[in-house]
C-alpha cells in the first residue's frame, strides 16, 4: 500500500491487516527468539525494561528480579532462571523500551520517526503456547504489531473512547471495555510470521498464543494531536497572563470558598481575562512549542563518543562532515544579527557570520570542512570542531586507534 493511501485511508481511523504472502515481509532481521534468550539472560536488563503478566494481570517485578551479584549488586536486575520459571508456567514476558537496548531495533524505530514525525517506542510480547498475556484494553496510542514467531489470535473491537488521551487509561473505563468486548469483533484472525496488524488508538484488542511459543513487536506511534497544540497554547498563555495584574489580583477578603456563588463574579472576570489573553496567542509560538516538545522524544542517530572525539582534534580541510542523521534542524536568525540553530531538543546560538556555511552544510547534508564557505581556514575548523563535539555533525569514517585508546 503506497504511504498516501494509508495515511488516507487508515492512519489514526480504521485498523489494517497485512498478510506476509502479500508483501513477503519477514521481522527477523529486527528480533527473533534467540536474541530473546539473549536480552533476558546475558544483557544484564533491569525493570521497567522487563515486565511480566499472567491472565490479564501484571507479576509483582520482585518476582523475577534480584541482586547482579559481586560488583552489580543493583537489586531490581532480571534473574534468567525466575523467568525461566514464570514463562513455563504460563506468564507473558514485556521486553519494554527495545528502541533503546536492540540494536536493530534502535535504528528501525528512530528512522520509523523520523519518516512518520511521531515519536515512536518497541516492545515484545513472548507468550507460551496457548496462554494470553493481558486481558482486552486499548492503548492510547496508535500500534503496529508485528508477528515475529510462532501464532497469536487476535480480536479487535471498536472503542468504547476514539483517540484517547494519554490522560484516559483504558483502566478508567474497565466496565466499558470489558463490555464492548463482548460484542461481535471487527477484526477475528490469527497473525503468523510476517504478517502485520495496524491498530489506532482506543481500538479494543486481546491476543492469545496458539500451539507454541508466540513472538510479536508492538511498535507505539505517540501521535502528536491537536489536543497537544492545545495544552501547549495554555502553557503560553499562563507564561503570558502572570503579567496581568487584574489576573494577580487578591480575591476579597473573607470569602468563603464553601458558596461557590460568593466568587462567582471573580471567577468570571478570570475567565474573560483568560480568553482575552487566549486571543492573544500567537499560532507560529504555539506551533513552536509543540516542535520543542515533539522533537524531544524523537532520538537522533546515535553518536559513538570516542571515536567522534578523536577525529573532532583531527579535523583537517579535507575532512568530511554529516549533518548527524534523523537530527531535526531548523536555522533561525536572532535579533541581535547571531543565528540560532534548533537542534533536536537543543538550542545552539552563533556568530551571525558563519550562517552560509551553517545553512550550505543543513542544505547539502554532508560537506567537507574545506568547503565550508565564508570563512577563513581557522574559523573553518573551529565551527566544524564544535558541530562535532556538539553532536550536530559526525565524522562518517571515524575511528579509533587500533588499540582502542584515544590519543
Amino acid at each position: 500500500m503506497a504511504p498516501e493511501q494509508f495515511a488516507r485511508e487508515h492512519w489514526a481511523r480504521r485498523p489494517l491487516l497485512t498478510r506476509a504472502e502479500d508483501t513477503g515481509n519477514s521481522f527477523t532481521d529486527l528480533l527473533d527468539l534467540p536474541a530473546v534468550d539473549e536480552l533476558l539472560s546475558r544483557r544484564g536488563l533491569r525493570t521497567p525494561f522487563l515486565r511480566i503478566a499472567k491472565d490479564g494481570a501484571v507479576v509483582d517485578a520482585k518476582r523475577f528480579t534480584t541482586s547482579g551479584g559481586a560488583g552489580a549488586e543493583i537489586a531490581d536486575q532480571v534473574s534468567s532462571d525466575a523467568v525461566l520459571r514464570l514463562f513455563a508456567d504460563g506468564s507473558t514476558v514485556v521486553l519494554q523500551g527495545l528502541h533503546r537496548l536492540w540494536p536493530p531495533l534502535i535504528e528501525f524505530a528512530d528512522q520509523l520517526a523520523a519518516d512518520l514525525g511521531h515519536p515512536t517506542q518497541v516492545n515484545a510480547y513472548i507468550t507460551p503456547p496457548s496462554s494470553q498475556g493481558f486481558s482486552p484494553h486499548y492503548d492510547v496510542h496508535d500500534v503496529f504489531v508485528l508477528q515475529v514467531a510462532g501464532e497469536k489470535h487476535w480480536t479487535i473491537h471498536e472503542p468504547v473512547l476514539p483517540d484517547p488521551l494519554r490522560t484516559q487509561p483504558w483502566g478508567d473505563r474497565a466496565a466499558e471495555v470489558a463490555a464492548a468486548a463482548g460484542r461481535p469483533p471487527v477484526i477475528d484472525a490469527v497473525l503468523r510470521p510476517g504478517d502485520a496488524l495496524y491498530l489506532p488508538r482506543g481500538f479494543l484488542h486481546s491476543a492469545e498464543a496458539l500451539g507454541e511459543i508466540s513472538a510479536h513487536l508492538t511498535v507505539g506511534i505517540h501521535s502528536v494531536t491537536r489536543w497537544a497544540a492545545a495544552e501547549s497554547a495554555l502553557d503560553l498563555v499562563r507564561t503570558l497572563a502572570a503579567e496581568d495584574r487584574e489576573l494577580r489580583g487578591s480575591l476579597p477578603l473573607g470569602l468563603d470558598l464553601g458558596r461557590p456563588d460568593s466568587v462567582r463574579d471573580d471567577v468570571a472576570a478570570v475567565i474573560a481575562g483568560l480568553q482575552e489573553w487566549l486571543g492573544r496567542v500567537d499560532p507560529t509560538e504555539v506551533a513552536d512549542r509543540l516542535r520543542e516538545r515533539t522533537w524531544a522524544q524523537v532520538r537522533p542517530e546515535p553518536v559513538a563518543p570516542l571515536a567522534q572525539s578523536t577525529a573532532a582534534a583531527a579535523l583537517g580541510p579535507a575532512t568530511v562532515l554529516r549533518v548527524r542523521r534523523r537530527l531535526r534542524c531548523s536555522l533561525r536568525d536572532a535579533a541581535d544579527g547571531r543565528v540560532t540553530l534548533l537542534a533536536g531538543r537543543r538550542t545552539h546560538t552563533f556568530p551571525g557570520r558563519v550562517r552560509a556555511a551553517l545553512a550550505e552544510l543543513l542544505d547539502a547534508g554532508e560537506l567537507k570542512v574545506g568547503d565550508l564557505p565564508g570563512l577563513d581556514p581557522e574559523e573553518r575548523l573551529t565551527l566544524a570542531r564544535r558541530l562535532v563535539t556538539e553532536s550536530i555533525a559526525t565524522v562518517p569514517d571515524a575511528e579509533l586507534p587500533a588499540t582502542g585508546v584515544p590519543r
